[in-house]
């Protein structure tokens, strides 16, 4: 009896340091604020089932619109995002405290565009830069209220898109031609999608991943526009070029902003940030999964699932090489 017990005892022991290297987060509750896009749920609900299988326990995410994402991280009211651009939101990214208290970690997401885009038809009869908007008859072609302008569907305000937007009506002379259209961009580009299946020519702003690139797909339904010339707003900066025509925008990364005191107190889910790499395709697809209508919270962590079943191995690659952080 003395020696199975002892036996037991060292069992048990041997037992607790391998399920602290197993789970390195047990006892942590990370704090994550995510955009309030549907569309962007996925690649963070990822890193969710990523970090519950290191141990940690994820807290509801709060939703907030991008700016006040990363101020909310600054500030400590979250510990982190997946969902910062590194160039478009780099503004926000320093007014909120910048690498004082936040780092941004790895490159989740590669490859991202933004940018205006017409209907094929207006661009194979000539409209091919966002400079022809000047010319009033161009524009009035794209007029769809009656006021004269050509209707942009563009972006919200406080998504960090406006502001190159806003630059660009000033900078490329499109103030009395053009009019930056915002508000509920799903209601907006809804109606220039419903102009497009009429015939009706269209402009609108997008960017990718997003869904509205697999229902009107550029090369086939639309084309994207170039600009005149390369014009950021004050303290951007980045590659706007991409295959051979420049969209205006910095083509982009996207990824993770934490806490710099939330990484330093765990390796384990720095690294994981660090590692953690998603195809933009795969999102662009997920995409369009919830605009055919699988867009309830249960058919995203079903999407999340299979994900995960489709790249095993690279997921728990992911969590072999943060596990060994913690050690």
């Amino acid at each position: 009896m003395k020696t199975f017990a002892l036996t037991t005892a060292m069992a048990l022991a041997l037992a607790v340091p391998a399920l602290a290297q197993d789970r390195p987060g047990e006892g942590v509750t990370v704090r994550p604020i995510v955009s309030t896009q549907i569309e962007e749920f996925f690649q963070h609900r990822i890193l969710f089932r990523a970090l519950e299988d290191l141990g940690y326990t994820v807290e509801e995410p709060s939703e907030a619109e991008y700016q006040t994402i990363h101020l909310a991280i600054g500030t400590g009211d979250a510990d982190f995002t997946a969902v910062s651009w590194h160039t478009l939101h780099d503004a926000f990214f320093q007014e909120a405290g910048g690498e004082a208290v936040m780092s941004r970690v790895g490159t989740y997401i590669e490859g991202a565009l933004q940018g205006y885009l017409v209907d094929k038809a207006s661009y194979d009869s000539g409209v091919t830069n966002i400079g022809d908007f000047t010319d009033p008859a161009v524009a009035a072609r794209f007029d769809a209220d009656g006021d004269g302008k050509a209707d942009l569907a563009g972006c919200i305000p406080g998504w960090g898109c406006e502001r190159v937007i806003e630059h660009h009506l000033t900078e490329y002379g499109l103030r009395d031609t053009v009019a930056h259209n915002q508000g509920a961009y799903q209601a907006i580009i809804a109606d220039a999608m419903a102009r497009h299946a009429n015939g009706e020519p269209i402009l609108y702003y997008t960017w990718t991943p997003y869904w509205v690139s697999g229902a009107m797909v550029p090369g086939k339904d639309v084309e994207w526009l170039s600009v005149p010339y390369t014009s950021l707003p004050e303290g951007d900066s980045g590659e706007t070029e991409f295959e051979g025509k420049n969209l205006g925008f910095a083509v982009d990364s996207i990824g993770v902003v934490a806490r710099n005191d939330f990484l330093e107190a765990n390796p384990a889910a720095k690294k994981l940030f660090e590692v953690a790499k998603l195809d933009i395709n795969d999102i662009s697809a997920e995409n369009k999964l919830i605009t055919d209508g699988e867009n309830t919270s249960e058919d995203i962590d079903k999407h999340v699932a299979d994900w995960i079943a489709d790249n095993q191995a690279e997921f728990d690659g992911w969590l072999s090489e943060a596990r060994a952080a913690a050690q």
